[in-house]
């Protein structure tokens, strides 16, 4: 595992706590799920931008495309598809997402009573599929079902944290150690391989959650400062159109990150900023609406009584 490849992991953690939460409270608050409004939310939020870079990518690489690359692109499972070309590379992580949005708040709000349970299994199954897939010499590494065990690690962070006292600064410290120097252990035997799928790795993506709710109990000034948060709210453009100027064959000049940038700004304010207004509304219209229904209900309950 690479450094490179650790952002990757880092991100997935954050995914899965952040989803969590977000699903815990609206259970707790409604005492249901709606999965109708949570796929709505999460396509204002993924699907314009991808489009966006999609349509374009497709079009100018069509003669290097076959079509199931293409199909893998479109449909989301480029996890699945190892001879991607290069262009669409990174386009693996964005399907493990989507898999992970179609999957989980489903299970979630089916077996509530069984969340646990079913994170700590996948923790437990995440490293046999990858065992299976070394030993079947297949490309699995990037599929969805062996990085699920990051998404339960943050999943299950979710769950916990409210129970988990405040994370002093020197444990939140420590747990940096994991984060940075398992990325350096190579898996060169049968042996290592093991102790990284079993061990080294768990802890790693534990140390992640931990350093993630360390920063979410004791909030950051230099995660608050300005740049930081433009930065924030451009790095799914970024995300989307770095691959294409920044990652390449051969060593690529670090100036080509300025259009990446700037790719991921246009983006950023004419697609997401727009598509994240309309969803904005359409919530406040459905509050509204709630909150008229819930009124009516109230009077015609109060007419009854009278």
């Amino acid at each position: 595992m690479s450094y490179a490849i650790l952002g990757v992991r880092i991100f997935f953690v954050i995914s899965g706590y952040l989803i969590t939460t977000l699903l815990l409270q609206e259970q707790a608050k409604t005492g249901t799920i709606s999965l109708r409004d949570f796929y709505v939310r999460r396509a204002y939020r993924i699907l314009p931008a991808a489009t966006a870079f999609l349509i374009p990518a497709l079009i100018i690489s069509r003669h290097e495309l076959t079509w199931y690359h293409a199909a893998a692109a479109v449909l989301y499972l480029s996890d699945f598809d190892p001879t991607r070309p290069r262009f669409l590379g990174h386009l693996w992580s964005l399907s493990v997402e989507e898999q992970f949005y179609l999957l989980w708040p489903s299970v979630l709000k089916r077996w509530y009573g069984h969340r646990v349970g079913i994170l700590l299994g996948v923790v437990a199954i995440a490293p046999l599929y990858q065992l299976v897939g070394y030993a079947l010499q297949l490309h699995v590494a990037q599929t969805f079902f062996a990085v699920a065990d990051n998404l339960a690690i943050g999943c299950l962070l979710a769950i916990f944290a409210p129970r988990i006292p405040q994370i002093r600064k020197w444990l939140g410290l420590a747990m940096i150690a994991p984060v940075l120097l398992v990325p350096l252990c190579l898996a060169v035997s049968r042996t290592r391989t093991l102790i990284l799928l079993f061990v080294l790795w768990p802890l790693m993506y534990v140390s992640i959650a931990g350093v993630l709710l360390h920063v979410v109990q004791t909030p950051s000034r230099l995660l608050n400062l300005g740049p930081v948060v433009w930065l924030g709210k451009i790095s799914y453009s970024l995300y989307l159109w770095q691959q294409v100027f920044v990652f390449g064959p051969g060593p690529r000049p670090a100036y080509l990150i300025i259009p990446a940038v700037g790719m991921a700004c246009l983006s950023y304010y004419l697609v997401e900023r727009p598509m994240l207004r309309l969803r904005e509304k359409r919530g406040a219209k459905k509050r509204g609406e709630r909150l008229l229904n819930a009124r009516e209900e109230d009077a015609g309950a109060a007419v009854k009584i009278a």
